[in-house]
């Protein structure tokens, strides 16, 4: 299982833009971290989230 936002997914692995891209974020206002650690947005098309990570996406919000 993977915690996402606090939420359990029943999955053993997942690419990380395969989730993002399915679940609606946009790349350019987010940021992503998995166990504690920020992952470059670089890296979204090839980091796998694995069984047992936590992760957590951050969108950013503007305003005035």
């Amino acid at each position: 299982m993977i915690k996402i936002n606090g939420n359990l997914i029943e999955a053993d692995e997942i690419k990380l833009a395969d989730y993002l891209n399915e679940n609606g974020y946009r790349t350019g206002r987010i940021a992503v971290e998995c166990n504690e650690e920020i992952v470059p947005k670089s890296q979204y098309e090839s980091f796998i989230i694995h069984s047992g990570d936590v992760v957590e996406i951050v969108s950013f919000v503007g305003g005035g």
